[in-house]
């Protein structure tokens, strides 16, 4: 069987995968399952193997409908690309499995497992049973991840000592389109998660950050909003832009005068009915806007609109009116501002108000594009990261780079350790490996071995990125971390002229790296273990 896979194009431009000659047999058993399974999978790990890094390469992804987005983030290419065949959709799910628990390292998760396989198909080549390479494999696993808690350094989260945080985000933020801005994104993430942090319960709750974007302007000016902002402006032109010391009422009920809740008609049978009504009206109106009004409201948020009476009466009253902002941003803006929400004008009170230092109305360039700020609340957990860019595809890469960073931080909240990035920490997991399979004299030492040499692919996959030499860059890196037992030597990606990644600041979070590793030989040892695939149809 000639077991070559390659990398095809739809009409629409989505990449899949052809695995030769397997249309031709209904069903592959033995070795040949296997060998199959593992093409499939090292073709999905070498479309991302470009992807590692700080120099690694974007992907151009095309949707059916012509929409195009650029991304660097191993989990966006997979869930974009069209898998065609089942091991590979395993590996989307395995990126998708490190992107929920973790955030960050989905290239690197399935660069590895990609790198495991081959080195597993030589095993089975040289007639080594799968379940024997599955076992050396998980002994090896626990050995790496036994070896990254040694060599890991505790770093105690604390608001007065931010710098190794902020380094780890641009760590992450390093690969990614907006590097240029590495240092303000990294810090715009890192306070974005302070300010939402309970430092004694070590949590992170993500639902207070909202990310909100505007198509426009330059990538600097993307801001960190200690409170919400709200893609919505003043119900009328002649309303004040700017509200200070705002005494918000939060309103889920609509400004507008009882409708009969039931299918009877109501029949206007002269003009005085008319007037009676209309008069009715207005009355209701001016009471609603009197009810709050009395509570010491100045700034009205409506769930719902409002017609144009309404609003000229609000306006005439002096009640700024803010209408159709969505449910969820209603409840973002009770949390941050310390408001009630209130469904019914009687139940209105003063202690229900939601309190603001300052909300005010921004524009954009010559679009006219408005949207309302509202700042310095007085719950200033709640903050926003404001994205502007060039384009839409830009800000949406952005908020997937942002996101990644996001979740990085939060890690290091949760259990503040880091290992060293640059491919240094799977450098020394790998000598670790090696070391003691030596002293492993059942079959299973082979797999261990593997094992180690698979971990270095991604320190291989570093140096190729960056246009080194891969095999000797990474030969000369291992053996100066035996020499000088020093488990910071890693892969010098950006030419600063030292392998020390304490000294160039480049820091991984612990778990997310015994993660990467647990998943990628969890995964791996599964594949192994399947030797059939029945179709339907087939026998």
């Amino acid at each position: 069987m000639s077991s070559m896979g390659s990398l095809a194009f739809d009409e629409y431009g989505r990449p899949f995968i052809i695995i030769r000659d397997q249309d031709s047999k209904s069903r592959l058993t033995g070795i040949e399952a296997q060998k199959s399974h593992i093409l499939a999978a090292k073709t999905v790990a070498n479309t991302l193997r470009t992807s590692l890094g700080p120099n690694g390469l974007d992907k151009m992804l095309l949707s059916p409908d012509g929409e195009v987005t650029v991304t660097n983030d191993g989990a966006t290419i997979l869930d974009k690309m069209d898998v065609d065949h089942q091991i590979a959709k395993l590996m989307v799910q395995l990126a998708k499995s490190q992107d929920d628990e973790i955030g960050d390292g989905t290239t690197g998760v399935v660069v590895l497992a990609g790198a495991l396989l081959e080195k597993a198909e030589q095993l089975l080549d040289r007639g080594v049973h799968p379940i024997r390479i599955a076992d050396g494999y998980d002994m090896a696993a626990r050995i790496a991840t036994r070896r990254l808690d040694e060599i890991a350094d505790a770093y105690d989260v604390s608001p007065d000592n931010l710098e190794p945080l902020i380094q780890t985000a641009m760590t992450t933020l390093g690969s990614k389109i907006i590097s240029r801005f590495q240092r303000k994104m990294a810090e715009i993430a890192v306070n974005a998660i302070m300010a939402v942090a309970d430092l004694e319960r070590r949590d992170v709750d993500f639902e207070l950050i909202k990310v909100d974007s505007k198509v426009g302007g330059k990538l600097e000016d993307t801001m960190l909003v200690k409170g919400v902002v709200v893609d919505k402006d003043f119900s009328h032109p002649q309303m004040p832009k700017e509200v200070k010391d705002a005494k918000i009422a939060i309103l889920t009920c609509p400004f507008e005068p009882p409708k009969p809740k039931t299918t009877h008609k109501l029949d206007i049978k002269s003009v005085e009915d008319y007037k009676k009504l209309r008069e009715y009206e207005k009355k209701k109106f001016t009471e609603m806007v009197e009810q709050v009004k009395a509570t010491g409201a100045n700034l009205a948020i409506c769930q719902w609109g409002f017609d144009d009476e309404a609003n000229h009466l609000l306006l005439q009253r002096e009640l700024p009116a803010v209408r159709w902002v969505g449910g969820p941003e209603i409840e973002l803006i009770a949390i941050a501002t310390g408001g009630r929400i209130v469904p019914r004008f009687s139940e209105l009170t003063a202690d229900k108000l939601g309190k603001a230092g300052i909300v005010r109305e921004i524009d954009f360039g010559t679009t006219r594009d408005k949207m309302l700020v509202i700042e310095d609340c007085h719950n200033s957990r709640a903050v926003t990261i404001f994205i502007r860019g060039g384009n839409k595809m830009i800000v949406e890469e952005t908020k997937r780079s942002l996101h990644d960073a996001l979740c990085v931080i939060r890690n290091l909240v949760k259990s503040g350790n880091i290992v060293y990035g640059g491919g240094a920490s799977e450098i020394a997991c790998s000598l670790a490996v090696s070391q003691q399979a030596e002293w492993v004299s059942t079959i299973e030492q082979y797999a261990m071995h593997a094992f180690a040499e698979a971990l270095e692919s991604i320190p291989m996959a570093l140096a190729e990125n960056s246009g080194l030499h891969p095999i000797r860059t990474v030969a000369d890196v291992k053996s100066r971390q035996l020499k000088e037992n020093n488990s910071r030597l890693g892969i010098d990606c950006m030419g600063n002229g030292t392998n020390d990644m304490k000294e160039q600041h480049v820091f991984e979070t612990l778990i997310g790296k015994k993660q990467q590793i647990n998943l990628a030989s969890q995964l791996v040892r599964m594949i192994l273990k399947i030797d059939d695939i029945r179709a339907p149809g087939g026998y």
